[in-house]
């Protein structure tokens, strides 16, 4: 169907809107500006209430419809920081903040749910409360545990709660989600590889840690293919592996870190015993110790099927049958929504970007023709959801 033209009206505000935070980059916790921004922005569209300062940084509005007088209340999440890269792109409103970029569309997911509390706060053609949530630390910082652990869920008697993020290469104008894991738990795992020093030209006099660690990364690898169900997604990558000081000398250790990745708890479980096991086997038959640190991140992102199915005729309303794609493969990248999905049921999708520079890359941008249809796609949710 097509995008209302109220809508479409907002666009133009929306963009500036985006492009005013894409230029003023925050990481984590540390958003105060877009902080500023947008609670200054709800203040103004005539929000019921502004509380700041939710989880550190987090901003939250509430909206209160006039059809009624439901007690309903229904979340809307965005994530407002950005992450630590150069921004690559020549643009007229590039970030003025070297080595910080909003380079995963946080700008674009801010601008879209402040357009639709605008639209929301006029009209309130709905019963019940819309409580639009936006999030600091995102990209590694749990900033979504912060604001529930900060009360968020209760103090705002939030029953559901939606989320989106956009996807590059899924056409503007298209969503797609998915019953059940939706994206993948994010863990990481560092090993400390403990042998004997000495000198590179008598290895039989030491204990080398770069080959016991280089026989722990080969291992590791077993992992996936040969200990997990093949039709059971998961990912166990080393992506450091940092030893020595000189090309003559045996060091004394070898320092690995990586990720894991999953979408089963009974999986994600095993992989952490297995890598004990693996770490511990091979430093033993090589003579050396190894110690292993598992820090468990972000739980995998699990849409609430009721909540999924709803999500889906939203968006459906949105942009037509043939745009929605309910049964989307899971995708092994994580997201901190997670935590508010383990609070309450909820559903989170992905909005087409288009074909765009991916995420996380220094050439990337949040498509500002996608816009209309996330903005609409908040507005319909919570006017169906709230309908009197």
């Amino acid at each position: 169907m097509p995008i209302r033209s109220a809508i479409d009206d907002l666009v133009p505000d929306a963009r500036a809107w985006r492009h005013e935070i894409h230029q003023n980059p925050g990481l984590l916790y540390d958003v105060g500006d877009t902080a500023r921004f947008v609670a200054d922005k709800l203040r103004a569209f005539g929000c019921d209430e502004v509380k700041t300062g939710i989880g550190r940084t987090g901003v939250v509005g509430v909206i209160h419809g006039a059809k009624g007088s439901s007690s309903r209340t229904i979340g809307l999440r965005a994530d407002m920081d950005a992450l630590p890269i150069e921004e690559e792109t020549n643009l007229p409103y590039r970030s003025k903040i070297p080595g910080k970029m909003h380079a995963c569309g946080h700008d674009g997911h801010t601008a879209m749910l402040l357009g639709a509390a605008r639209r929301l706060a006029e009209t309130r053609d709905f019963a019940g409360k819309a409580v639009v949530i936006f999030q600091p630390a995102e990209e590694g910082g749990a900033g979504a545990m912060a604001m529930i652990d900060d009360g968020l869920m209760d103090t705002f008697g939030v029953e559901e709660v939606y989320g989106m993020h956009n996807m590059p290469a899924l056409p503007v104008g298209a969503f797609k989600l998915r019953k059940g894991p939706l994206m993948a738990s994010a863990d990481e795992i560092t090993i400390t590889v403990e042998g004997r020093g000495g000198h590179a030209a008598m290895p039989h006099q030491g204990v080398d840690p770069l080959v016991v660690g280089a026989q722990i990364v080969t291992a590791l690898q077993t992992i996936a293919s040969r200990n997990v169900d093949p039709l059971d997604a998961c990912v166990v990558s080393v992506t450091q592996f940092h030893a020595g000081t000189a090309n003559n000398v045996i060091p004394q250790s070898a320092w690995l870190n990586g990720t894991v990745r999953t979408l089963k708890a009974a999986t994600r479980d095993f992989i952490e015993r297995r890598i004990h096991e693996i770490a511990a086997g091979l430093a033993t038959a090589g003579g050396a110790t190894a110690r292993v640190d598992y820090r468990r991140g972000y739980p995998t992102t699990v849409n609430h099927a009721a909540e999924t199915e709803f999500a889906a005729r939203v968006a459906r309303k949105v942009a037509g049958h043939a745009h929605v794609d309910d049964d989307a493969a899971p995708v092994m990248g994580a997201e901190d929504f997670s935590f508010m999905l383990e609070a309450r049921p909820g559903a989170f999708i992905f909005l087409g970007n288009g074909d765009t520079a991916k995420l996380h890359h220094p050439a990337y941008d949040f498509n500002d023709d996608a816009l209309a249809y996330g903005m609409s796609y908040w507005v319909e949710l919570v006017e169906t959801a709230l309908a009197p």
